[in-house]
Parts: structure tokens; C-alpha cells; sequence
């Protein structure tokens, strides 16, 4: 279709899935998964000329104002120092380069504008069908912003890169400097295990079953939480089989008593292990490696951002979190067996 943007109608695919199930006697669940903003950095251009020019005063300004934003409302605190930044100085770019990186922001505000105004479809068609306040609503992205520049997928033909920003002829990423400013207060991006790929705020609304409103919590959670939670609210029973088969016991623990303003301690540490980044978070120590590195040691009480390693003052806590992500990842192999770090080549035929 002519109209076709994902955004668009991956949500009137979610409003028909809506009417199809209202008068259904029983719990509905909807997984709406976005692509955008996702590269590549495509939207409507009535969408992009709302914010075309808006970020003309360069990525130092904007990364220093969101994070006195975030301090102001409370999001988060001293316990977040800003980490230091990992962006070009603005002023050494032509003008020619700061009009295209302002586009390549405005595109991506775009996508992001067009997506709000969708999930707000989605909430309007809730509150049409008198479910809004005993609807649990969870978003949250998938991962930090990526630093992908323009060129570096293979996978594309290389006309694809010579239309202009924001359109179908060009195939556009955000850029390391920018992911620098979507990552605020954090360091590093997507696919490292450091925070700034793996911590992403989460947003819970529930009017009937979430106690106050516009609150803060700083309890590490993980994806791993969103079965349990959703058995826990909606009563429901995990299964042991299905169809004869077994089912992978259910990991984390529920969320539901952090919504209702508890004071809740981790059962178990959170692991995690992609490509070439690893990390374990116990109680209020997180260690991670990056790109095969040595193991770095941050205390999240006083450092969520992992600005300042510990691993040389608290080399027991280094070895014990070392062990258990050992024990880990031997009795979880299925976790990294196909992982980038550990996939093995295949090997080629012989042309003869």
C-alpha cells in the first residue's frame, strides 16, 4: 500500500486484534513490538520537518540539557554521574555536516513522534472499550541506541545510501555521536554489556493495580521478569508441558510488588552474555567485560553509570561474581553456544 509505514500499521494491526477479542470473557494480552526507531532512519516527511533544525546547537548541548532534565524530574540522581562523552566537538563539523547530522536527529525524533502518537491509539482504543484502569501497560526498548553509521550494513546495495535522510531511497543510522546523546547519562551502546546496552528505562501503567503516581524505582529488573509478573497479576498458571513436551522452567521474579511501592531484594543475580559482552549483576555489584576485555567492577549504589572501576579494591567480589558467571553460562550453554563470540566458521568448498 502507498500508506504502508510499519509504525502505522503494525498499530492497526494491533486495534483489529483489539476488536477481535473485546467481548472475549477472559484476560487479553497484546505484544506490540515497534521496528522504529530502528534504523534505517525513515519517516514521513511531514513528521521530519517538525524538528528539522531543532538540533543545530550540536551534541554536547543536548546530551548536558537532558541530563539536567533527568536530574530535575527526578529520574535519576547523584547516583548517576554523567559519563564522559564519547562525541565529536560540534564546532568542528562544516555547515554542510551539522545541517545533515541535525537531519539525521530530526529523522529519528520523527519516528519516535510517529510512534508516540500510535501508542496513543492503541491506549484510546483501551479506554474505548472501558479497560483502561484494569489494563497492565509495560514499554520499555529493547536494548541501548545503536552507534551504526551509514554504510557499515553489507547486507545493502550501495545506491541505497545516496537519497537524502529520512527517505526510502537512503539507508541511514544514527551515528556514534548522537547514540552518545540517546544514551545519556550512560556509556558505550547497543550490543555492549556495559549499560549503555543493556539498561533501558521500563514504564508501567496500571490505574487500578499500581499504587500512587509518577514514581521512581531504581530495582534492577530484567525481560526475564515480564512471565513471572504477568502470571502473578493475572493469576494464571505456568505450565510444566505443553503438547507432551516439557517447558523451560520460568526464570526472574514478578514486578508486581515493586508497582505496588515494596521494597523488594533480588532472589538471584541477572546474567548477561551477547557477542563479545558479558556481565553479572549480584545484590549491588555489577561486573562486566566488553570486547574480551578484563573484567571491570562498578558499585551500582553510588555508580549506575559504571564510571568508576572497583575491581582492583574488591578483588574477592571480582572472583565470587567470576564463578558464578561460570556456573552460568556451563549449565546454560544454549545461551552462548550461538553467540557471535563463540560461533565457529564454517569451513568453504573446494572451487576443484
Amino acid at each position: 500500500e502507498k500508506d504502508f509505514y510499519t509504525t502505522d500499521y503494525f498499530t492497526k494491526y494491533a486495534l483489529s486484534y483489539l476488536d477481535e477479542y473485546q467481548n472475549e470473557d477472559k484476560p487479553f494480552f497484546l505484544y506490540l513490538a515497534y521496528t522504529a526507531p530502528h534504523d534505517p532512519l525513515m519517516a514521513w516527511p511531514k513528521d521530519i520537518e517538525k524538528y528539522v533544525g531543532k538540533f543545530m546547537k550540536g551534541y554536547e548541548f543536548y546530551r548536558k540539557a537532558r541530563y539536567q532534565r533527568m536530574r530535575e524530574t527526578g529520574l535519576v540522581d547523584k547516583t548517576f554521574p554523567l559519563s564522559a562523552p564519547r562525541y565529536r566537538d560540534w564546532n568542528s563539523l562544516s555547515k554542510a555536516e551539522k545541517i545533515k547530522e541535525d537531519r539525521r536527529m530530526a529523522v529519528y525524533a520523527a519516528m519516535i513522534d510517529c510512534m508516540d502518537r500510535n501508542i496513543g491509539k492503541v491506549l484510546d482504543k483501551i479506554k474505548s472499550l472501558g479497560e483502561m484502569d484494569n489494563t497492565l501497560v509495560l514499554f520499555a526498548s529493547d536494548n541501548g541506541c545503536s552507534p551504526g553509521t551509514d554504510g557499515d550494513f553489507k547486507g545493502f546495495n550501495p545506491g541505497a545510501y545516496k537519497g537524502e535522510i529520512g527517505s526510502m531511497q537512503r539507508y541511514s543510522k544514527l551515528g556514534i555521536d548522537w547514540a552518545n546523546v540517546s544514551n545519556t547519562p550512560f556509556r558505550f551502546y547497543k550490543t555492549n554489556a556495559h549499560k549503555g546496552g543493556t539498561c533501558t528505562p521500563l514504564i508501567a501503567y496500571w490505574p487500578r493495580g499500581i499504587e500512587g503516581k509518577n514514581r521512581v524505582s531504581h530495582t534492577a529488573g530484567h525481560f526475564i521478569d515480564f512471565m513471572p509478573t504477568l502470571i502473578d497479576v493475572s493469576g494464571a498458571a505456568y505450565p510444566a508441558e505443553h503438547n507432551g513436551e516439557k517447558v523451560v522452567p520460568m526464570q526472574g521474579q514478578s514486578l508486581f510488588p515493586i508497582f505496588q511501592g515494596e521494597e523488594v531484594e533480588r532472589q538471584k543475580p541477572i546474567y548477561w552474555q551477547y557477542g563479545k559482552g558479558k556481565a553479572i549483576r549480584n545484590d549491588t555489584w555489577r561486573l562486566v567485560s566488553d570486547k574480551e576485555a578484563p573484567w571491570s567492577l562498578y558499585d551500582m549504589a553510588v555508580d549506575k553509570t559504571e564510571t568508576n572501576d572497583v575491581s582492583g579494591k574488591y578483588p574477592e567480589v571480582v572472583s565470587k561474581l567470576t564463578d558464578l558467571y561460570q556456573e552460568w553460562i556451563t549449565s546454560h550453554p544454549a545461551t552462548h553456544k550461538g553467540s557471535r563470540a563463540t560461533r565457529k566458521a564454517k569451513p568453504k568448498k573446494s572451487k576443484k
